[in-house]
């Protein structure tokens, strides 16, 4: 316990309490006014809802990505397994660098929606694709290990029945878990959204980018009012 503590205080709750040091050196009434600014509260919009409908997305396509592996064999399965980490060890980057070039309007992505009106980078969309993307580990991952059930065929029951009663009930717990991280990563992800977000004021620019324009401005107080 005692180290669990020691290393649970270093890397996560001692960083985590300076964020609650930095803001109080500003008093009550200007942290409202700091986190009521409308550039800030456009970017807080811009990032829940992106996060929101990716972990959404990343829920339900991870989740049957999951049952995929883990129920078939198929060629290039365990290549498909590993790949699935890829997003964790890619420097985000360099995957927000590769999504920008796909899915601009001259992208091989891009130019084919671009066709159809629907324009990807630099708006909403390429901002949810980006963290669907470095999402969907976290719910694969989650899910994978549940142990098969299916006990309940020897009875006789439904394929349908067996998964809504059975397997399902076992699932979920693991897909609120996955759903739950990938949202929080979504929402905090910099490195690969803000390449392809373009970063327009008011539209794009997700929360942590204005984080990191205070910072870089030394207002270390305004940034931990927001992060916080």
């Amino acid at each position: 316990m005692g180290i669990t503590i020691s290393i649970l205080s270093l890397v996560v709750l001692i960083p985590l309490a300076s964020l609650v040091v930095y803001t109080a050196k500003l008093s009550f009434k200007d942290i409202i006014e700091t986190i009521t600014r409308a550039r800030v509260l456009a970017s807080f919009y811009t990032s829940f809802v992106c996060a929101f409908a990716a972990a959404v997305i990343n829920g339900i396509m991870g989740t049957i990505l999951a049952w995929v592996l883990v129920k078939y064999d198929f060629p290039g399965k365990r290549l498909m397994d590993g790949v699935i980490e890829l997003p964790f060890a890619l420097p985000t980057a360099v995957a927000g660098i590769a999504l920008t070039s796909l899915t601009s309007d001259s992208g091989i992505v891009g130019s084919f929606f671009a066709g159809f009106g629907i324009k990807i980078a630099y708006t909403r969309i390429g901002i949810t694709v980006a963290m669907i993307f470095v999402g969907i580990p976290f719910v694969v991952r989650s899910v994978q290990p549940v142990p098969e059930s299916e006990a309940a065929g020897v009875l006789g029951a439904k394929k349908t029945t067996i998964f809504w009663k059975v397997i399902f009930p076992e699932l979920k717990p693991a897909i609120f878990a996955g759903t739950g991280l990938a949202f929080g990563r979504c929402l905090g992800e910099y490195g690969s959204v803000v390449f392809i977000a373009g970063n327009k004021p008011y539209y794009t620019e997700i929360t942590p980018l204005v984080i990191m324009s205070e910072l870089q401005e030394f207002d270390y107080s305004s940034a931990t009012a927001i992060a916080l």
